[in-house]
């Protein structure tokens, strides 16, 4: 009853767009996941797929409805630090809201922090890149979110859009990220706001509604769905390449990701207690629905191209082709049309792994000098590269429009 109350609640405040462009919905499949793989324990086992954000949602929506918005985006520009005082003039029902969801969970542990500062302190060569090619890659074969980013306001700028979901990404991994001084609960709070406006909009996207398979976008089983393409990838990739993570790291990274979920607005019984509820998890929320689309396809040319017109011969198209192979493997690859290089994707077989082992000190000897330092200047240009996108300071605002291309 919960479920169709909300559903009908936001067909009445008009998320889904006009009449007469029916889109497909895709077939109910059971959720299994139980709650007790979950942070708190337990939980109502409610579908996430047919909950969205019930405290951002209906404030949002009416400051959109209101014509706010642009005002709002103003007004936050200068809020970027955790600590920082909410700026005077926010609408009141606003400001109650981003107080409320700016506070850090109960459970948040910061010793647990604090080993994740130590965990991204010693990976971050790995992390950008799977951060950006594994991760970032997948993005483009989750169908939901492939058409939910390229037909919203920030498909008309992906070079945009994909520099303020680094931002993600590098708040994450910094020193302070929770600290008052630093700046994640600001990205989160902010995406969250995002999110909540697309919910929003993009149903009258007249494009989207013909492509979805969902009513509403953005519900809680697709946040985790893209959660899980973040830390539960790279804990995969780490895994199968062998490096040793220390188990309070290991676990200090994954309480990072929980407390994300949290700030982005997820319930906590969605959230996963362990590395192993989150591999179940994203078996069945994440690894089943990998597919390609027109959108995505498009999406993956935009990020293939990161490189172009850079004097950064390693971030050519053809390097991040094979790197987005080695990765994400030849069904992938393929679905994408990128095609199997000559040289870098058998290099990337036969030499990454004894390249890991080397860097990691479990390995003295055992491949070229010359693949080791290629892979080492591809992982310094990439942060080059990485930390140039990120040296302005970065602004994510809350839509007020689709994508004008597609109006």
């Amino acid at each position: 009853m919960e479920d169709v109350s909300r559903r009908g609640l936001l067909k009445a405040s008009g998320v889904v767009g006009a009449a007469g462009a029916a889109a497909l919905v895709a077939p109910a499949t059971p959720w299994t996941w139980s709650p007790a793989q979950s942070v708190p324990g337990y939980g109502s086992g409610t579908n996430p797929r047919e909950v969205w954000d019930e405290e951002a949602d209906p404030v949002i929506a009416r400051l959109l409805d209101r014509g706010e918005i642009p005002k709002v985006n103003s007004l936050l520009r200068g809020w970027t630090k955790n600590g920082q005082p909410l700026p005077a003039g926010l609408p009141t029902e606003l400001r109650d809201f981003m107080e409320h969801a700016r506070r850090l969970p109960a459970w948040t542990d910061q010793d647990k922090l604090g080993a994740a500062v130590k965990f991204n302190q010693k990976r971050g060569t790995y992390l950008g890149v799977l951060y950006g090619f594994a991760s970032g890659m997948m993005s483009t074969v989750i169908p939901k979110e492939a058409r939910a980013v390229y037909y919203s306001q920030g498909g008309a700028d992906m070079k945009d859009r994909i520099t303020k979901t680094a931002k993600l990404g590098y708040d994450i991994g910094s020193l302070n990220a929770y600290a008052p001084d630093g700046e994640m609960i600001v990205t989160c709070l902010k995406t969250r706001m995002a999110h909540a406006a697309v919910r929003h909009i993009l149903p009258g996207s007249p494009w989207w509604k013909h492509s979805a398979t969902e009513e509403v976008p953005i519900s809680q089983a697709d946040i985790m769905v893209t959660w899980h393409s973040l830390p539960t990838t790279v804990m995969r990739n780490l895994q199968k390449w062998k490096v040793p993570i220390a188990p309070d790291e290991s676990a200090g990274f994954l309480h990072s990701w929980q407390v994300t979920a949290h700030m982005l607005g997820v319930e906590d019984q969605y959230i996963p207690k362990s590395w192993d509820a989150a591999d179940g998890q994203a078996q069945q929320v994440l690894d089943p629905i990998l597919a390609p689309t027109t959108e995505g396809k498009k999406l993956a040319d935009i990020l293939l191209d990161l490189g172009m017109n850079l004097d950064l011969s390693l971030l050519s198209r053809p390097v991040l082709g094979a790197l987005t192979r080695f990765m994400l493997g030849d069904r992938i690859a393929d679905w994408l049309a990128i095609p199997r290089e000559p040289v870098w994707t058998p290099l990337l077989e036969t030499a990454w792994g004894p390249y890991v082992a080397v860097r990691e000190g479990l390995l003295n000897v055992g491949m070229p000098k010359e693949a080791y330092w290629l892979f080492d200047e591809f992982l310094r240009q990439f942060v080059l590269f990485y930390m140039s996108e990120l040296r302005m300071p970065i602004n994510i605002t809350i839509p007020a429009m689709n994508n004008p291309h597609y109006s």
